[in-house]
């Protein structure tokens, strides 16, 4: 029953705690940004304790208090999420559990809890962000984990030899990890498989266009999306990447419009198209912002009645489409009475300065792209102005803009535009998107930011169906043409990203951004094509499956049997004094005189006079020219004596 009996667990070494509350605060601080405030204030002032703790030497809390802590801490999480499981939830707790541990670890059994805890909480790191930072940060916390369990179990030793320690074990595991990443078969799917729940929140281009729904988006310099070109980019004036398309208007706002059975539109290619591949990120919505007018889609993918490109699903993450779209077309010629009528709807009243105005020109001209002129030439005649900073507008939003502050940003222009031509008998709607974008000189790839959001409007005719027009090209062509920050009046607020006085940091954003797309593409978006052209460019063909896995097999063995070799090679040559020496005591172990591991040479020899006195002199004979050979300066006397001493030893 002796086999069975609980042996009391080691107590924990005071030395080691310094390490073991770095390797805790390492694994939870990257959370502040993602976990509550008041968690992650709980976390701080805990640990703080546990350190406060260990500096006076104090006693650790009571387990009633630490289980009673624990309750209520999972009581506050569930009232934060309404839920314990889950991604947020779930981290939540781990952060909680990581906080509190702690103040309960007296015992190297707490401190592998504790180590095991924080590993798997660097996992939940990939769940927010997949960035480089983020990476050098999670291997950074892994070494120091690493150097914390050599600590535990090794003994005190030099803090930079513990690290280096850790170091060499990781650089071990890194041709493995090397292997397994590259070899290991891939599925399709997203540049980055997360749970449902994974990106709760939504960027970039809202599905409601108001008065000032784009210019605070402009001011967001994150990126959008990237595209590189198969050839030469177009020119940035016919770069429109095409969002939602908000044909219904209640006085208010633009919003799409559901319709019953909508038919796929007849597009007439009048250009060759252009081919490209775009990297979305992340906007929970089903849009894919391709440029105007896609001809060929990813496979999945649909076209609208309107020409937008959909996905099945929305983008949750970041993800690859590729495109072929031809930069000059005509669509919609035999557009359904059915979209024609939504695009002439306005609400019944409201903006009646407009309306008469309007009225005016629908009884001046004859055409639609008559009227259509009419009103360009009013936004360069009178004086309007392209602003960050338009005013706020009430409710007869048109009249307002159009004949009052004259203050305004591209929904405005849009929104205006469109106004009149319905009021006019044109069909006109508003499209929503990005215009432009900035191509990267160091990797080749146009750069389009939130900051490039940008509305526009289409009008029918009958001769040549829906035709782009762009009425901030009226107030402000250099917005289409060079870009936003050109546009605007000088003092207007920017990112810092679009400045263009700030030479020397677009500079370091290009490489910046080149480098963490290079890190997109070929690492988070590592999948079945990437893989495949790796292999080929490798000389290895169409290897399918099961020849991978005999690949990977072989790499793998290959790289355990180089890395015991090193090791081998590596360990602790025994010199000449030191051979003889260990042969000596085998010897001695023969004759029933062990010498243990710990024993240094003088120990050993006064040991044996002790329990041996017979072999006294023999065996401190031997130890002493063994000293004498090993540590003293080079002696070929010693040595030949420790030689001799041990020749008669074995007599």
């Amino acid at each position: 029953m002796s086999m069975f009996r609980r042996h009391p667990a080691e107590p924990l070494e005071q030395a080691t705690v310094p390490w073991l509350l770095a390797c805790a605060v390492a694994t939870t601080a990257p959370h502040v940004e993602h976990q509550p405030h008041w968690l992650m204030a709980i976390a701080g002032l805990a640990l703080a304790l546990r350190t406060g703790l260990w500096i006076a030497r104090r006693r650790l809390p009571s387990r009633w208090l630490l289980s009673l802590l624990v309750v209520a801490g999972t009581v506050a999480i569930w009232f934060e999420y309404r839920t314990i499981f889950g991604r947020d939830a779930g981290v939540a707790l781990l952060v909680l559990f990581m906080a509190l541990k702690p103040l309960e670890m007296a015992t190297r059994r707490d401190a592998m809890v504790l180590i095991m805890l924080g590993l798997f909480l660097l996992l939940t790191h990939y769940f927010y962000s997949q960035s480089i930072p983020t990476g050098i940060w999670l291997m950074a916390a892994t070494t120091l984990e690493t150097a914390t369990m050599i600590r535990l179990f090794g003994g005190a030793q030099p803090p930079a030899l513990i690290v280096r320690r850790a170091g060499m074990l990781l650089l071990q595991a890194v041709p493995f990890m090397l292997v397994l990443f590259l070899l290991f078969p891939r599925v399709n799917g997203p540049l980055w498989g997360l749970p449902q729940d994974a990106h709760s929140s939504r960027s970039g281009l809202p599905d409601t266009i108001t008065p000032g729904s784009i210019s605070d988006l402009v001011l967001n310099g994150n990126i959008a999306f990237r595209a590189r070109f198969d050839g030469a980019p177009p020119p940035n004036a016919s770069l429109y990447w095409r969002g939602p398309v908000m044909d219904d208007f209640d006085g208010r706002a633009w919003r799409p419009l559901r319709l019953a059975n909508p038919s796929p539109p007849q597009v007439e290619v009048r250009s060759p198209p252009v081919d490209y591949e775009i990297t979305l990120e992340a906007h929970q919505q089903r849009w894919l912002l391709a440029l105007d007018a896609p001809v060929a889609l990813p496979d999945g993918a649909l076209l609208t009645a309107r020409l937008q490109a959909f996905a099945r699903e929305p983008v949750r993450q970041r993800a690859r489409f590729r495109f072929s779209s031809a930069p000059d077309f005509r669509f919609g010629l035999d557009e359904s009475r059915q979209m024609l009528n939504a695009a002439l709807r306005l609400p019944r009243q409201g903006n009646e300065q407009a309306r008469a105005l309007a009225d005016g020109w629908r009884r001046k001209h004859t055409t639609p792209d008559a009227i259509a002129a009419e009103a360009l030439q009013l936004f360069r005649r009178e004086a309007f102005i392209y602003t960050l900073q338009p005013p706020l507008l009430g409710d007869d939003s048109i009249d307002q803009f159009l004949f009052e502050t004259r203050r305004g940003f591209c929904e405005h222009y849009a929104s205006a535009f469109v106004f009149l031509m319905r009021a006019a008998g044109v069909p006109a709607r508003i499209v929503a998107g990005y215009q432009g974008g900035e191509t990267n000189p160091v990797d080749g790839y146009v750069v389009v930011r939130q900051s490039d959001a940008h509305a526009w409007a289409e009008i029918w005719t009958a001769e040549r169906g829906w035709q782009r027009v762009d009425p901030t090209a009226a107030i402000a062509p250099s917005r289409v043409e060079e870009g936003i920050a050109t546009a605007l009046p000088a003092g207007e607020p920017l990112p810092v990203m679009a400045r263009l006085d700030l030479d020397w940091l677009r500079q370091v954003r290009f490489r910046w951004e080149a480098i963490n797309n290079r890190w997109n593409q070929w690492v988070l978006g590592y999948n079945p094509d990437r893989q495949r052209e790796l292999l080929q460019d490798l000389g290895l063909g169409d290897i399918d499956w099961r020849g991978m896995t005999a690949l990977l097999a072989a790499l793998s063995g290959l790289i355990l049997l180089a890395i015991v070799a090193w090791a081998l090679w590596q360990r602790p040559r025994h010199d000449a004094a030191q051979r003889l020496w260990l042969n000596y005591c085998k010897r001695l172990a023969k004759a029933g005189i062990p010498r243990a591991p710990w024993e240094g040479p003088q120990d050993f020899a006064d040991r044996v006079a002790r329990e041996r006195p017979e072999h006294a002199a023999a065996v401190r004979a031997a130890a002493e020219a063994y000293a004498a050979a090993r540590y003293g300066p080079p002696d070929p006397q010693a040595l030949a004596l420790l030689a001799a001493a041990t020749r008669w030893q074995a007599h």
